[in-house]
């Protein structure tokens, strides 16, 4: 596996990165924040980068999109995390277009997946429940069967890019209790039926996310993705593809929370020279630089190995690279944002400067589909340790 970007990836990754610091810089994330905008991104930026072809960079060419995969959507949404660009790339391109890539039927796939590459339909993913912690089985929502169609009634927490959505992917309990693996079934919900509500949740980070609640929603057997009762293999590949593109993200933020603390170094003077001169500091940058550049390289090889491994579950080896990608972001990137603020000294913790937009971020993305203690834990038990 070449851990080095071809003259096709370097393209997309500079033009990604120049768009970006072009049209979405902090200032627009902080402008956002201020004004409290209900959706947080811009959906007329959303379609532009649509048009640029991003959105389909992973799906397939026959499904509308470009047909490259993982490892060229992980440069694009690295440089949309140096920018803490808020557009919905996460909850509705890797987590809710990957779900319907993979799991859908074709007349559901037809209805749904054109609109999400072209940027017109957001379909975001409600994986996750009050009290489940990291586990995707831990699912207590139930779908009741009620003529040729089901009911579903339940609560979900935290949906990604929920605010402003069309439809979002709901795994719900068609059998069995909580933690059990089987009986897990997956229905896209339309937003606008009725017995569905959304809540927005304002986050630390101030990432786009609700709360969905389900009072006895009508949902037909054409809405269900994969096979009844099987869903729990479906969803496990699609928050295992989200959590690499997550990854991404993250690279993108703490390289540029180190870039941004460097040039704080170089420029902060004190007793008549720059801090940077400093050698204690220049261990701890040199510490982060490593830290950052260890995490590069888990991302790309996690990316790659999810993009030779093709469509649908991913066998052990590729699934504790996924892991360890996650593992190293999530402590590297809470480390880049520590010692970044710490090396600002006291503007640091102040709102004036941007590096703490960089640590809310960090924080809320460790804790996204399993922090480092439990990415470290299922690596080990994926190799049988």
């Amino acid at each position: 596996m070449e851990l080095v970007l071809n003259e096709d990836q370097e393209l997309i990754a500079k033009t990604a990165l120049d768009f970006v610091a072009e049209h979405s810089p902090v200032s627009r994330f902080r402008a956002l924040r201020d004004a409290d905008d209900r959706l947080g991104y811009s959906q007329a930026l959303y379609r532009e980068m649509a048009e640029l072809g991003w959105t389909g960079i992973a799906f397939a060419e026959e499904e509308g999109g470009a047909g490259m995969g993982l490892a060229e959507l992980a440069l694009v949404v690295e440089a949309l995390g140096r920018k803490l660009a808020p557009e919905p790339f996460l909850g509705g391109i890797a987590m809710g277009g990957t779900a319907l890539s993979l799991g859908a039927s074709p007349a559901l796939r037809s209805a749904w997946l054109p609109g999400v590459i072209d940027g017109s339909k957001v379909v975001a993913l409600a994986h996750q429940e009050a009290g489940a912690r990291y586990d995707l089985c831990a699912v207590k929502t139930r779908a009741e069967a009620a003529g040729d169609g089901f009911r579903l009634t339940g609560e979900k927490t935290g949906v990604l890019d929920a605010v402003g959505a069309d439809a979002v992917i709901v795994p719900a309990r068609t059998a069995g209790q909580p933690g059990d693996r089987a009986g897990l079934t997956l229905f896209l919900v339309e937003t606008d039926r009725p017995g569905v509500s959304l809540e927005r949740q304002v986050r630390v980070d101030h990432r786009n996310a609700a709360i969905l609640r389900l009072d006895g929603v009508a949902c037909g057997a054409a809405a269900v993705l994969g096979q009844p009762g099987e869903g729990a293999d479906l969803l496990e590949a699609v928050i295992d593809r989200a959590t690499v593109v997550l990854c991404a993200e993250m690279l993108g933020g703490m390289s540029e929370a180190f870039d941004l603390t460097v040039d704080y170094l170089k420029t902060r003077e004190q007793f008549g020279v720059p801090i940077g001169s400093f050698q204690a500091l220049q261990h701890r940058a040199a510490r982060v630089y490593m830290e950052v550049e260890l995490a590069r390289s888990a991302v790309m090889a996690a990316a790659r190995a999810v993009d030779a491994a093709g469509a649908g579950p991913l066998d052990a080896d590729v699934r504790k690279l996924v892991s360890l990608a996650k593992a190293r972001c999530s402590d590297a990137y809470v480390l880049a944002t520590n010692e970044g603020v710490q090396l600002f000294g006291g503007v640091g913790m102040t709102d004036e400067y941007d590096i703490g937009f960089y640590m809310k971020r960090a924080r809320a993305a460790e804790l996204t589909f399993g922090d480092a203690a439990f990415h470290r834990d299922r690596w080990a038990m994926l190799g049988r340790y």
